[in-house]
């Protein structure tokens, strides 16, 4: 990685940074790139996707935003809130037990999978892992499922604790961000940011985002299942996750986070194009953002 960022830093540059932002920092930061809010972001790594938010959460400062308040299918960073839900009132240790519905869910819907079996009584704790590792919509419907009650009332709660936290440009229709015949949901860069920064206070969460790989061995309540991330961040210096996703009205989404230098740098890229591009677009908006921190 050291030589990859190497190669990255050439990108850094000279760009103003955003300060004086009210406490708590997270839910209150600047909307968009102007010139009151950014004096310059001409030297910042070139971004393709749609929209794009990066800021220091350890201060509130707005390091970088590219029509960050639009609103625009999320994909699967739904599951995020999934989990930060689920958390407020699960114990890990809670057993959920997977039914067929769950699994014909996801299959038919042609979400990704965490490859459940129904029958198995899964922990909460080790769920999670389904849920953000291989990002299975078959974990999501099970949670959803079973902490609504029922997977309405789940949406309804994700809903709720969105406008607990301050995002007001984001509704959910389900709990893992597969289009829906009625439509998707929507939310922002903006408020992913701000879903990332409190998801990721939760200890058990970041756990799960920062593991690359998670294996669960067989015993009476459950089988075997070994699962991987699909973000490929994973592995680079101070990554702690967070989440991919992708859908064909969504594009390439990604929400990520470094703990670098005694700052917590949390980033979000939304509609990019190219699945591998994301990941080298963060790696370079990550680098680039440490550099101006440091300057």
């Amino acid at each position: 990685m050291r030589n990859r960022k190497a190669r990255l830093a050439t990108m850094a540059g000279a760009v103003a940074l955003v300060t004086g932002l009210a406490v708590p920092a997270y839910a209150q930061v600047p909307t968009q790139t102007t010139a009151s809010t950014v004096a310059s972001t001409a030297a910042a790594p070139r971004v393709h996707g749609r929209a794009a938010y990066l800021m220091d959460a350890s201060s509130g400062q707005v390091l970088y935003s590219k029509n960050a308040t639009e609103r625009m299918p999320v994909a699967s960073l739904t599951k995020t809130m999934t989990a930060y839900v689920v958390l407020k009132t699960a114990k890990p240790t809670d057993l959920v037990r997977i039914r067929a519905a769950d699994v014909d869910y996801a299959v038919n819907g042609g979400g990704t999978t965490a490859d459940l079996r129904p029958g198995d009584r899964i922990p909460v704790g080790e769920l999670l892992y389904g849920l953000l590792l291989p990002s299975g919509a078959d974990a999501a419907h099970a949670l959803a499922r079973t902490y609504g009650p029922g997977v309405k009332g789940f949406v309804a709660k994700m809903n709720q604790t969105a406008r607990s936290l301050g995002m007001n440009d984001t509704q959910y229709v389900n709990a893992d961000g597969l289009p829906t015949p009625d439509g998707d949901g929507y939310s922002t860069a903006k408020d992913q940011s701000v879903l990332a920064t409190a998801a990721l206070k939760n200890p058990l969460i970041k756990a799960a985002t920062s593991a690359q790989d998670h294996s669960l061995d067989a015993n009476g309540d459950h089988r075997s299942y070994d699962w991987h991330s699909t973000n490929h961040l994973l592995g680079d210096p101070g990554v702690i996750g967070l989440k991919t996703g992708y859908t064909r009205a969504a594009g390439y989404c990604l929400a990520y986070a470094a703990d670098q230098d005694g700052h917590r740098l949390i980033g979000v890229l939304l509609g990019e194009s190219d699945s591998s591009r994301r990941f080298s677009t963060a790696e370079s908006l990550l680098s680039w953002g440490q550099t101006r921190l440091a300057a």
